[in-house]
């Protein structure tokens, strides 16, 4: 009755008392919501360890190490990095032979010159598209089923690695028998 009396008089109805209403969180005039690192536009909501992994070959043992190197924290987000830490992030990432052990890299021993790197992007891509034309080329096992389509660690196929359409198993139409008179 009482907020129909309202109603009519053209009051607000009143919040129940209880639980104050929640603030908004402090924003940082600073915080980018998206920064660009080694050509790609990360978010930066994201954690550093967690957005540096959607960088193509930066998995989370290099990105958490990267974190270590550059000493920041690891709740820290992209978002909230200077500019001149995402600069040292881009110079780090680019020299990463040179700050990790070997152990660390993704291209060890490289074929072509013999230096262990650490490949990102499209050269990560072109690097593994060269490997198995190499092996293609020479006719080696990984080649041959590189070529075929099938897998190449030594994986069972009976069951897996299947493509197309089942069948399943496929029976002859019984024809219809006539009955002999006799």
């Amino acid at each position: 009755m009482a907020e129909d009396k309202d109603k009519v008089e053209g009051k607000k109805p009143q919040k129940p008392e209880g639980k104050p209403a929640k603030e908004a969180p402090a924003v940082d005039p600073d915080f980018k919501h998206l920064v660009r690192i080694s050509g790609v536009v990360l978010d930066g909501n994201q954690t550093i360890v967690r957005g540096l992994t959607k960088l193509k070959g930066i998995g989370p043992q290099i990105s958490s190490s990267l974190d270590n190197v550059l000493g920041l924290k690891h709740d820290r987000k992209i978002g909230s990095l200077s500019e001149e830490e995402v600069a040292k992030v881009e110079s780090i990432i680019e020299n990463l032979n040179k700050h990790f052990p070997a152990w660390m890299l993704n291209r060890r021993k490289d074929y072509s010159t013999g230096n262990d790197m650490h490949l990102l992007g499209s050269d990560l891509d072109m690097s593994r598209r060269e490997d198995i034309g190499r092996h293609q080329k020479l006719r080696s096992y990984k080649g041959i089923r590189h070529s075929m389509g099938l897998p190449v660690r030594g994986q069972r196929t009976r069951t897996s690695f299947r493509k197309g359409a089942t069948i399943g198993v496929s029976r002859k139409k019984a024809t219809p028998t006539v009955a002999k008179k006799t």
